[in-house]
């Protein structure tokens, strides 16, 4: 999603270039209606030397279209290898330890986490094509709804019960690894208070295919902590694509989750978003959008061992999510509902 600025100012820099965006399955869907690219490339990951193979295949296919330049955003060791094998005249990548040769130009990038965003950090590379620091207003993150997805969700919701009068808070429970992951008991106490402020107000759960039984578990326990009249506030409506959580955002009043891949894809419509943060920083990974946007961060503020790595919780309570309590999260809800 971080790159989809880049994108926007690589077809401004070069209007009449043929722009083609290599990617993998699980985030083909954020860039297949792109309308500032040409071509997707969809790379399937395989195991061992079936990935390497693959991979060389792929190198060949790339070779021949002939390349002028090959940007690599991602940095990691199969982005590095295929840039090489795509044999760009330019290939640009930053400057890493044992395959920075891969590349043709080079950008530094620290190795420390630093207090600046993402998108700044890849943007970087762009400064190194005479490109323009970013804006957020002019180069916001994108993905464009699919329309089958978006004539699903109505169905959806219809099948649901909601009405066109229902503003609907999603709540996405689940996060790239448990680091990130804010506690179930949490999450519920937070559907309950939302579920009662206002009669007109669905709260619909959402979370990755291997969260279902969080996120069910999530419903559960609001449901017991709501009054009868109001536990059917609480929607249980099934797992969405990605396609479909974007096409649900723009029907949506209010987007609450954790530091993920969701969070940003609401990002990329105009709904008001609370993002929790626990080991990043927001200053590195807040919603990248217009600055009218509504977006309201909660996190525990500074703590010694935070940003961290996210392989060892160093006091062992993972505190940086733990200690956000649920009354914060509902209050920064309400005030992102009232601007609204």
């Amino acid at each position: 999603m971080f790159t989809t600025p880049a994108v926007r100012a690589l077809r401004q820099h070069f209007p009449d270039a043929r722009i083609t965006y290599l990617v993998e399955p699980a985030a083909a869907a954020v860039v297949a209606h792109n309308p500032h690219i040409d071509d997707v490339i969809v790379a399937p990951r395989r195991r061992g030397l079936m990935q390497l193979a693959a991979d060389l295949a792929l190198g060949s296919r790339l070779r021949a279209r002939r390349f002028d330049l090959a940007v690599d955003f991602h940095g990691g060791p199969r982005s590095s290898l295929l840039t090489w094998l795509s044999g760009a005249k330019v290939r640009l990548g930053y400057d890493i330890v044992a395959r920075g040769w891969m590349y043709t130009r080079r950008v530094e990038r620290p190795r420390e986490l630093r207090p600046r965003h993402s998108v700044e950090n890849q943007w970087d590379l762009l400064t190194a094509l005479g490109i323009a620091p970013p804006d957020r207003a002019l180069f916001p993150v994108e993905m464009v709804a699919a329309p089958a997805a978006a004539a699903g969700i109505a169905g959806r919701l219809a099948r649901a019960g909601v009405k066109e009068t229902d503003r609907l808070v999603v709540i996405h429970v689940s996060a790239g690894n448990p680091f990130r992951r804010w506690p179930t008991a949490a999450f519920a106490a937070l559907v309950a208070m939302l579920a009662t402020k206002d009669p007109r107000r669905r709260v619909i759960v959402t979370s990755g295919p291997s969260e279902a039984e969080a996120a069910a578990l999530v419903i559960e326990r609001a449901r017991t902590l709501l009054v009868a009249a109001d536990a059917d506030r609480v929607l249980s409506c099934g797992e969405f694509s990605l396609d479909e959580l974007r096409a649900l955002l723009d029907r949506a009043a209010l987007y609450i989750g954790g530091d993920s891949g969701p969070l940003h894809v609401a990002a990329t419509t105009c709904v008001p978003i609370v993002g929790l943060y626990g080991p990043t920083l927001p200053e590195r990974s807040a919603p990248w959008r217009a600055p009218n946007l509504i977006a309201e961060v909660v996190d525990v503020g500074d703590l010694p061992c935070r940003p961290c790595d996210q392989r060892v919780c160093e006091p062992g309570d993972f505190r940086c999510l733990t200690w956000i309590r649920p009354e914060q999260v509902a209050d920064a809800a309400e005030r992102a509902l009232a601007a609204t």
